[in-house]
């Protein structure tokens, strides 16, 4: 009868896999049959990645799993033999590929090459259509690629537009500069106080007429057409032409005279993006004037400022560049904020009078409705701030409010106002604070300064995209000027800051005339000591050619 005998198991206590040594305890275990035989490690969680992998490649497992080191496996590795690799030659027997096999190329590469070509082909048709005088003035370098980088977003990580402008201000060759400031560390070297300061009301002057609620009811499906208001009168006056300042000077109350206007300017000018320029005055007593330059674009509003993409002058005679957008925002907002006011029967006249009114010299016109609140701001060292500010409206008879308007720019592939105003005003709202952070920083501050207890916004459009003198009302908003301040990061005590910064760095250099500009194409503030002549000859010359004209109407 045959016999069954068990088979040899040879066992390993320490590990899986053959062990190290013989088992000679073992009579029936064989000979070095097993023993030193190289074993790969493997876990049932590993995972595999394929059953030979001739590339040597140590990463062919994705995602998670237990993965061992590179030594773990080192006897299943090819090696090498010198003896038979110098003996080793390749023969190709393969066919040449011919000049009419294609390679593969990735839709993304083949959209960049498209887009390169093209680019190019524009850059050729504008160097034979532009003459060179056109070119140097509507220069624009444009970096990185179009449709989607490697990284992502538009053009990849590089991508950026770079639009070299003009300075609001040439600089002359008797200009000094004496400071030279960074915006994008400005606010991080200011102190993070919270501290606002008293204020205390001096003066007002002006009316302000009652708000009409009708406006609160305009829809984007039932807009009302915007009316041009050609009776109305507006006077963005500079500090050192306002009367009422003068004489408050004269009185010694306070020794810093300046506008809202120009205040909220410096409080949020690390926002601004285009060139502007300030002129400063330092009078023997450490007295400043804060004043804005003569024939200047500084009243003008601002579209698309902050923008990826803003305005530019590739085509002068268009209705989309800077300048036309600017005097096109401005007229709007002018427009509306009388617009939505009622008549004179609601009519709350101030203490004074309009200081900027002269019925002798009207022409017809009659002054804008406009508080002038004149406030002075004690922020202690014995600093105070004297300014004028402005409310436009009453509302409800006992709260005061500004109003401005936001006007639409049309832009290709993007959804109209009219289409989702009404179901999605925040989404609109937040597009504008970030194509228009400065504007609406500017804004805020305004009211704030002001303490206008609502500020209203207005959402203008064009009747039509080509069309930029007739516009409609699309919707209204009230906020109030602390909480929008909050919703787009503006700190009240990082604004009064910021004005202790310029009020202490005006008071460590002497008496004299200044000028404070932004550079056209870095996010940097310049400082120059100009002469004391600055900027007036420009007004003698005026003043002559309007006594020239005078005198040759008398002889006629």
């Amino acid at each position: 009868m045959a016999s069954f005998s068990v088979p040899y198991v040879a066992p390993n206590p320490s590990s899986w896999g053959p062990p190290d040594e013989d088992d000679t305890a073992n009579p029936n275990a064989p000979k070095s049959k097993f023993a030193l035989l190289p074993y790969a490690p493997f876990g049932r969680s590993d995972r595999l990645g394929r059953a030979a992998d001739f590339t040597g490649r140590p990463n062919y497992q994705r995602g998670g799993g237990n993965r061992r080191g590179g030594d773990d496996n080192q006897e299943f590795q090819y090696k090498v033999d010198a003896e038979e690799e110098s003996s080793f030659q390749l023969v190709d027997t393969s066919k040449t590929a011919g000049s009419n096999v294609r390679r593969f190329v990735t839709p993304a590469a083949r959209r960049r090459q498209h887009t390169q070509r093209l680019r190019q082909v524009n850059a050729r048709r504008q160097q034979q259509n532009q003459g060179p005088s056109h070119q140097m003035q509507n220069a624009q370098r444009t970096r990185g690629g179009g449709g989607r980088g490697r990284y992502g977003g538009r053009g990849g990580r590089q991508y950026q537009n770079r639009v070299d402008r003009q300075a609001s201000v040439s600089v002359q060759p008797d200009w000094v500069q004496v400071e030279d400031l960074d915006l994008s560390k400005l606010t991080k070297n200011l102190s993070t106080s919270t501290d606002v300061p008293t204020v205390e009301d001096i003066i007002w002057c002006g009316f302000l007429d009652q708000y009409n609620d009708a406006y609160d009811k305009v829809t984007a499906r039932a807009p009302t057409p915007l009316k041009k208001n050609e009776t109305k009168e507006f006077y963005p006056v500079t500090t050192t032409d306002d009367p009422v300042l003068e004489k408050l000077a004269i009185d010694g109350n306070g020794n810093i005279f300046i506008t809202d206007a120009i205040l909220a300017h410096l409080m949020t000018c690390t926002r601004s993006v285009y060139p502007w320029d300030l002129v400063i005055q330092k009078l023997p007593g450490g007295t400043l004037f804060f004043d804005k330059r003569d024939n200047s674009q500084f009243d003008y509003l601002t579209i698309n400022e902050t923008a990826h993409n803003p305005p530019t002058n590739d085509d002068p005679n268009g209705i989309n560049t800077p300048e036309r957008l600017g005097l096109e925002a401005t007229t709007i907002h002018q427009n509306f904020t009388q617009q939505i006011l009622k008549s004179k029967a609601t009519r709350k006249n101030m203490d004074l009078p309009n200081p900027f009114y002269d019925e002798d010299d009207n022409d017809g016109m009659e002054p804008a409705s406009t508080a002038f609140r004149y406030r002075k701001f004690d922020l202690g060292d014995n600093t105070q701030v004297v300014c004028r500010t402005e409310l436009h409206g009453l509302v409800k008879k006992t709260q005061y409010m500004t109003a401005f308007a936001l006007n639409e720019l049309p832009t290709p592939n993007a959804t109209a106002w009219r289409d989702k105003l009404d179901s999605q005003r925040g989404a609109v709202l937040a597009t504008e604070l970030k194509n228009n952070a400065f504007k609406l920083a500017k804004w805020t501050a305004s009211s704030l300064l002001s303490g206008a207890d609502q500020m209203k916004i207005g959402f203008v459009s064009r009747t039509s995209p080509k069309n930029n003198f007739d516009h409609v009302i699309q919707a209204t908003q009230f906020y109030r000027p602390k909480d929008f301040a909050t919703q787009i990061t503006l700190s009240e005590g990082q604004m009064w800051a910021m004005v202790r910064m310029f009020v202490n760095l005006m008071r460590k250099h002497e008496d004299g005339k200044y000028v404070l500009m932004r550079d056209p194409n870095k996010a940097l503030l310049r400082l120059f000591k100009v002469p004391p002549n600055t900027f007036e000859d420009d007004d003698d010359d005026e003043e002559e050619e309007e006594l020239e004209d005078a005198a040759e109407a008398k002889q006629s």
